[in-house]
């Protein structure tokens, strides 16, 4: 299964405890909650399942799903 925004909209929800649909795309995560233990570990499962291969500098950089997504390969 490829990695999609979708996918990591729901990622980032579940490790939040919150409902994808409460956590707009646009927005920064750090406000939602997100801390680099949480950025870690999204990265490491998504470096597992789908190949990424972006660092956690890059994700910690601009906290957003939609910034987010073309580091990650989702084009």
């Amino acid at each position: 299964m490829a990695l999609t925004l979708d996918l990591i909209h729901a990622d980032v929800a579940d490790a939040l405890g919150e409902d994808p649909a409460d956590i707009p795309v646009d927005e920064n995560l750090l406000d939602y909650g997100l801390d680099s233990v949480r950025i870690m570990a999204l990265l490491e499962r998504w470096r597992r399942d789908h190949g990424v291969d972006a660092g956690f500098a890059d994700l910690a950089e601009a906290p957003a799903i939609e910034a987010w997504a073309p580091l990650l390969g989702v084009g």
